[in-house]
């Protein structure tokens, strides 16, 4: 068990609470028309789009990372599997947009990465995108839809979870090293999370 108190973060290193949240049963859906432009569709995606639209949406501004270490051949198998899909909303023909949900588990449903990019902030897509997540994930024989968050997301994150019917009922430390110091992002990547070279 860790102790109460300050705990040192290993200098290259980055340390992050991740909270997990749960719906285990579908929420009522809170109304909204896809803006004007957007055009929602599944991909099939190869490593190249894959890797390009989880930068834009949680790289530069977010510090998401996990999927940037991956290995070409872990990452093409998750790409791969039928019981993961991903969806994104696309304008005037560039995607903006990542749904990723995982039914590798069953009777569950993981929302593994959901998020936009700059460019569809503010412009009601989020909800629009969450709703499709929902139904998506009902439309399956689950009785869990999962979804974790962490302080390096957007501090919206939590309640936008929660304003969608998830209920939080984890915390856990996360350390890992930095990123930006192993050339995974740039090293402006995410200004509010301080870079302490090792």
């Amino acid at each position: 068990m860790l102790a109460d108190g300050f705990h040192k973060v290993p200098l290259g290193k980055v340390a992050t609470v991740v909270t997990h949240l749960e719906m285990q049963a579908a929420a009522p859906l809170r109304p909204v028309a896809l803006p004007d432009g957007l055009e929602l569709r599944q991909v099939t995606p190869d490593l190249d789009w894959y890797r390009d639209i989880f930068t834009r949406v949680g790289g530069q501004d977010w510090l998401w990372f996990g999927r940037l270490a991956m290995a070409d051949e872990k990452l093409q198998a998750i790409l791969d599997d039928p019981k993961v899909t991903f969806h994104t909303l696309s304008r005037g023909g560039r995607d903006e947009a990542l749904l990723e949900l995982d039914f590798r588990t069953q009777g569950e449903c993981e929302l593994a990465y959901f998020g936009l990019t700059s460019a569809l902030i503010g412009s009601g897509a989020g909800r629009y995108l969450m709703n499709e997540a929902i139904s998506m994930a009902w439309a399956q024989p689950i009785s869990s839809f999962h979804v974790h968050t962490c302080t390096f997301d957007s501090p919206q994150a939590v309640d936008f979870y929660k304003r969608s019917g998830f209920t939080p009922y984890q915390q856990e430390i996360e350390i890992a090293d930095d990123p930006r110091q192993i050339g995974l992002l740039p090293e402006n990547a995410a200004p509010h999370v301080p870079l302490l070279r090792a």
